[in-house]
């Protein structure tokens, strides 16, 4: 199977979501995708998820309701664990819809909203570190 090459950091979209041209740091240390969000709550065996940042580009307001959901224990960098929600939705890149597991966590003070972690990586993509948006390049072309 061949890999696609892309870059350290790129801008892709989030349909069922509807967040596009969001920034996007591919973190290879990392195992699992995570995502901003801005507020939770659960309620009625559902998960309503607010999507919005006042720090991040391209977050407006939206409210995304998920009925398929879980939880996962996640190790972050500094060695801490955290307990996150875990949802499945979709991305894009190089025009290309892929499935995607994102642990949910409030990313307002760091510089990307979204990692994008080994798991979602393996057997698609290869990362070249000295590449940025390889993927949003293609798409305006």
């Amino acid at each position: 199977m061949n890999k696609k090459i892309i870059g350290r950091v790129d801008k892709i979209d989030f349909p069922k979501l509807e967040l596009y041209n969001i920034d996007v740091k591919i973190d290879t240390g990392a195992y699992t995708s995570t995502i901003h969000y801005s507020e939770i709550i659960e309620e009625n065996n559902t998960l309503r998820c607010v999507f919005n940042s006042d720090e991040h580009k391209n977050f407006g307001k939206t409210e995304i309701t998920f009925n398929d959901y879980s939880r996962t224990t996640v190790k972050s960098s500094n060695g801490l664990k955290e307990n996150r929600y875990k949802v499945k939705s979709e991305v894009i890149f190089f025009g290309k819809t892929y499935k995607i597991n994102l642990t949910l966590s409030t990313r307002d003070d760091m510089r990307f909203p979204v990692l994008i972690g080994r798991q979602f990586l393996k057997r698609k993509f290869m990362v070249d570190v000295d590449l940025e948006n390889v993927s949003y390049n293609t798409k305006t072309l």
